[in-house]
């Protein structure tokens, strides 16, 4: 894989990553595939409307439908038809946020299935292992993400485990020959929460692990908004500037914004599809919460504004309808045009970027989203 950094003012920038199945223009979100799928959006449509990336979950694909029905398959790619590029997260987080019962050991994670109660364990290396074989283009390294709020201690312990982890993964990828005809590139994940020692202690131990990109891990959960940003502000400070920088988890409208201006090249997030499953689209003109009583004969366009054609023939009085009948169009109107929004978005910042306006440009919209709840 290769980054080359196109334009660059302060700590924001515009780039290209290079893998084998294609490049990724950055800054970038990148819709949630969780369990090989975006849900309710097919891949031809994900490319047509401008997704060059997606992840999928190694917690999730591990359970169902399995690595050997993907390995059958011939790899993710092939499972899902989708052609460009795969990301895939670790499943650590999933290991400890949704897991029945966990046993957290310097070895890895012994845990029961949210689905049935069945018992795995997790080490790096069998991390590692389910990635090659699920064949994503970027694979992330196996790390222990504390809640937000946790004891010093936890936080210290999760960074410490994390190196050790990392250096496990680092290991096996370089004794393990890839089993498909594209390379694979590990990511490795500094932690830390909010503190800047453990946070500059994470990030020195594991860049000389990074050999073309690095995430910020361990953070949009549960700690408050500014703390998080003074975190990635700091952030950039530590890690290397020729390598993209991978926000994990962060993806309302106006933190992608913040984050690019703090030098984060890369984000994800569920939140666009998830909103839209729970009525709530975004807007030129805010958030519109659809099932609203006041919306019932307002037979104005979903989102006049919209680069999508669905926002303009689709009325808000449709939308409504089909969310009180439980009809499964309603979900993807809304799902799809949530994703247009935050892919145009970014569209947006990488050419005001590109024409040297992004910083004036992006404390108008900040102002404007302030004004919307939920943007």
């Amino acid at each position: 894989m290769k980054f080359t950094i196109k334009n660059q003012k302060n700590s924001f920038r515009t780039g290209i990553i290079e893998t084998d199945h294609g490049f990724i223009e950055t800054p970038v979100f990148m819709p949630v595939g969780t369990v090989g799928a975006v849900k309710t959006i097919s891949s031809e449509e994900l490319e047509a409307i401008g997704s060059e990336v997606i992840l999928g979950n190694t917690y999730h694909l591990y359970l169902r439908p399995g690595i050997n029905i993907i390995s059958g398959a011939g790899g993710l790619h092939k499972f899902n038809s989708w052609k460009r590029p795969i990301l895939t997260d670790s499943g650590g987080y999933q290991v400890f946020s949704l897991s029945k019962l966990n046993k957290i050991t310097d070895n890895g994670v012994e845990f029961q299935s949210h689905l049935d109660g069945s018992r795995h364990l997790f080490t790096p290396e069998s991390c590692m292992e389910i990635q090659r074989i699920i064949g994503a283009d970027i694979i992330m390294a196996f790390d222990e993400c504390p809640p937000g709020k946790s004891d010093l201690s936890v936080v210290k312990k999760a960074v410490e485990r994390t190196t050790n982890w990392t250096r496990r993964c680092a290991k096996w990828i370089n004794n393990n020959a890839e089993i498909y005809d594209h390379s694979q590139t590990l990511f490795p994940i500094i932690q830390g929460s909010i503190d800047k020692n453990l946070r500059r202690q994470s990030a020195e131990e594991l860049v000389p692990l990074s050999i073309c990109g690095i995430a910020i891990g361990g953070l949009a959960v549960g700690e408050e908004k500014t703390a998080m940003f003074e975190t990635i502000e700091f952030c950039d400070e530590l890690l290397p500037r020729d390598q993209p920088r991978y926000l994990m988890g962060v993806g309302r409208p106006s933190d992608l914004i913040k984050g690019v201006l703090r030098g984060v090249d890369m984000f994800d997030c569920v939140m666009p599809t998830r909103n839209g499953r729970n009525g709530h689209i975004f807007t030129q003109n805010g958030v519109i919460n659809i099932r609203n009583q006041k919306y019932k004969n307002d037979f104005s366009p979903l989102d006049s504004n919209s680069s999508h054609e669905w926002g303009q023939i689709y009325s808000k009085s449709y939308v409504r309808h089909l969310f009180n009948i439980n009809e499964i169009l309603g979900l993807r109107i809304a799902s799809k045009l949530n994703l247009v929004f935050v892919l145009d978005l970014m569209k947006q910042i990488r050419e005001k970027i590109k024409l040297n306006t992004f910083e004036s440009w992006s404390r108008g919209k900040l102002n404007l989203f302030s004004n919307f709840k939920g943007m």
